[in-house]
């Protein structure tokens, strides 16, 4: 007869090890006894699953629903139980406790050690059959709990009802629930050590959440491992053009007559894909999609990292959207956030009782500018954490790459702190060396585990080496943000043309450093929020000035080297700030001035992919070479591009003054003809319509601008030209 201390602790949900009372057991006599606990069950009896005999029937212990009997068996077999409840129902059940462990041995070595590459197979909630039975196995990393159950729809958010097994080599608390399956709703109710039961956790490991304001996991199957793609691997290549659409995906366009409500996975894959394919982007990069409970942080705090978000229907369909894409020629990037978490009580803070995910000390775990938790990725599991989530976008939804998000605030121990405020590194520094040695580790495992994708890093300081390999010292991204390219331009652009010769350095100075990285231009969303407003309203003049001053920028960025991002909106002008609570202005098209601009996108997209020149040697220096960079006082610049082959060659003249020049001689390096391959400027876009008489000019054998011949060229106002060389 089991100890009534232990008959206490299992009904009023305080034994730690649950496994060892509940189900059937051996005793010292050599008999086995049969204990369950199943609150409002009047009478229970016990079946053989074999034969669907009776065994024997429990006798209440307790009225709280404690059964327990003596059964006539002389081993451990499958049984089930058939229960009378308090209300006249009946079911017949499987009893959680009469099934093994659910994690092997190896998965419990590997998560111990923080190496298992794919604990999102083991963790969370796993549909499975287990002898025969089919169910859900939930299995949850809470080292420091006294008890953990699993509370859902099926228990009616019970924590007494399942209480879970601990795995004590890992931390990890497991159960298998029979009957459980798709759809169903759960959540996590912990004990902390200390006795205090902690607000309902959501899983972090869950493939699928509801829709907040409500904050639910829910079972959903683990997508199938997309089988690697030599082609996706081509496309994604250093060598290979990158232009990317960056979209939020809530406010990109939105169904007005059925309430402004959110267009669904599905919509998107049959109007975002045709419309960046149209407009010749190649790749599409999503604002953070893991669940988030508020809408205002655009996806940059997210609670379940492993969930693509509800707000656009289930997780099958993103896997199709990124098919789609695929099908398209496109790729799909995925910004991801390793660097912070929110705060959240049904999130990962404080998870266990303890700081779990998070730093202890608030000077190494509290993010002031966000008012959110940094993740401590000095600790293994967490890393294991973070590492796996990588590797599940890019295999089991196929995703191209992953933009990390903040990853300067990663690195620097200091960052965004006051001094007293932050703690030095072992050696007494402030760099981040866990954070580092993260950030290496996640780049290591995608490349030899999925060789296809990409990572590009958001990073905004001179820390060095980010995008090389981590062999030769550097964090091992594939790509890196250049912003301090864009602060420079785009302050350059928002000036009057009149004082831009005072200013000249800003549009050149980019490429002193150009080929340090392997950088990305990116004109995004922080550039069009916070008061910042929109490019359009960032560029001085009048209205036709406006239009001209960003299609002569947008001109500048194809032709500079670097791989492309623009942000949604940008490529039609859009004239407000962005508002990730409404639709972009999709009515502006009707204007010919914005409908010009986005005509301009279209062909300067086009003409890139189809110009080796413009995109084959972003990073090397051999395929960069000016023509004069020092004409300050016409605020002209002219550049070569130069592609693998002798034959790829491109030359790229901006004037960024209002001011045409006509008869301007311009140095290029070879005899032959010059044919305007775009002008910034033509009517098709809303412009002028100055240009070189014919589109073409032909090269005379006068030496100018360092090169030995040179052409004569009209150059059109607030305009970017650009030319290709034919022999």
């Amino acid at each position: 007869m089991l100890q009534t201390t232990d008959v206490d602790a299992i009904r009023t949900a305080c034994h730690g090890d649950p496994f060892a009372v509940l189900g059937l057991h051996e005793d010292e006599d050599g008999s086995w006894s049969l204990r369950a606990f199943l609150p409002g069950a009047a009478q229970v009896a016990v079946l053989d699953a074999a034969t669907g005999g009776t065994c024997g029937n429990l006798v209440r212990r307790h009225d709280d629903g404690f059964f327990e009997a003596t059964l006539p068996v002389t081993g451990r077999f499958a049984y089930r139980l058939h229960v009378r409840w308090a209300d006249g129902s009946q079911a017949i059940i499987d009893d959680p406790y009469r099934f093994p462990p659910v994690l092997g041995d190896l998965d419990v070595w590997l998560l111990g050690e923080g190496s298992h590459l794919r604990p999102f197979e083991v963790l969370g909630a796993t549909q499975r059959v287990m002898e025969g039975v089919a169910g859900t196995s939930f299995a949850v990393w809470a080292p420091n709990a006294s008890r953990v159950s699993v509370v859902g729809d099926f228990n009616f958010w019970n924590g007494r009802r399942h209480p879970m097994r601990l795995r004590r080599e890992c931390g990890v608390w497991e159960i298998f629930l029979p009957g459980v399956g798709a759809g169903a709703r759960y959540k996590y109710e912990i004990r902390s050590s200390g006795g205090h039961v902690l607000p309902q956790k959501a899983d972090p490991y869950a493939l699928q959440s509801e829709l907040r304001p409500a904050t639910a996991s829910v079972v959903a199957r683990l997508p199938s491992v997309a089988a690697p793609s030599p082609a996706r691997r081509k496309a994604n290549a250093l060598d290979a053009p990158m232009s990317i659409y960056e979209v939020h995906l809530g406010s990109w366009r939105r169904v007005a007559e059925e309430g402004d409500r959110w267009l669904a996975w599905d919509e998107f894959a049959d109007t975002l894909v045709p419309y960046a394919r149209d407009m010749g982007f190649t790749h599409i990069e999503l604002l953070p999609i893991s669940e988030h409970p508020f809408d205002g942080s655009w996806g940059y705090q997210p609670v379940g990292l492993y969930s693509p978000t509800s707000r656009f229907g289930d997780a099958r369909g993103f896997r199709r959207f990124v098919d789609r894409c695929h099908a398209e020629g496109l790729g799909v990037l995925l910004d991801w956030v390793p660097a912070h978490f929110p705060t959240d009580a049904h999130g990962l803070a404080n998870f266990d009782g303890t700081q779990l995910y998070e730093y202890a000390d608030p000077r190494e775990g509290f993010h002031n500018d966000w008012n959110t938790l940094i993740y401590n990725v000095g600790r293994t599991e967490v890393r294991n954490f973070l590492v796996g989530n990588a590797l599940f976008w890019l295999e089991r939804y196929n995703v191209d790459g992953l933009r990390v998000d903040a990853v300067a605030s990663m690195l620097y121990r200091d960052y965004s702190r006051n001094a007293g405020e932050w703690v030095p590194n072992v050696h007494g520094g402030r760099e981040n060396l866990e954070a580092i040695a993260f950030l290496k580790r996640v780049n290591e495992v995608i490349g030899n585990e999925r060789a296809q994708a990409v990572t590009l890093a958001e990073e905004s300081t001179a820390f060095p080496a980010v995008s090389r390999p981590t062999y030769a010292g550097g964090l091992g991204f594939h790509y890196k943000w250049n912003m301090g390219w864009m602060h420079d331009t785009l302050q350059y652009m928002e000036r009057d043309p009149i004082h831009r010769k005072h200013h000249h350095g800003e549009m050149t100075f980019g490429l002193v450093y150009a080929f340090n990285e392997n950088f990305v231009l990116p004109l995004s969303h922080d550039e069009v929020v916070h008061g910042k407003g929109s490019l359009f309203g960032k560029m001085p003049g009048d209205r036709w000035q406006k239009f001209a001053n960003l299609r002569a920028y947008y001109g500048f960025m194809f032709g500079h080297p670097g791989k492309k991002l623009l942000f949604m909106g940008c490529e039609f002008a859009q004239e407000r700030e962005w508002n990730h609570d409404q639709s972009l202005d999709w009515h502006l098209l009707a204007d010919p001035q914005h409908e010009g601009v986005q005509r301009l996108l279209r062909d300067l997209n086009h003409l890139y992919v189809a110009t080796p020149a413009l995109y084959q040697r972003d990073f090397e220096p051999g395929g960069f070479e000016w023509i004069s960079h020092d004409d300050a006082e016409r605020s002209v610049l002219s550049f070569i591009r130069h592609g693998a082959e002798e034959r790829s060659l491109i030359v790229v003249v901006c004037n960024f003054t209002p001011t045409v020049h006509g008869g301007y001689r311009l140095g290029v390096p070879r005899a032959g003809e010059y044919r305007e391959r775009l002008n910034t400027d033509s009517a098709h876009y809303g412009g002028s319509d100055v240009g070189t008489p014919l589109g073409a000019a032909t090269a005379q054998d006068v030496a100018w601008h360092g090169k030995p011949y040179s052409v004569l060229l009209t150059l059109p106002p607030l305009a970017t030209v650009i030319l290709e060389w034919t022999a």
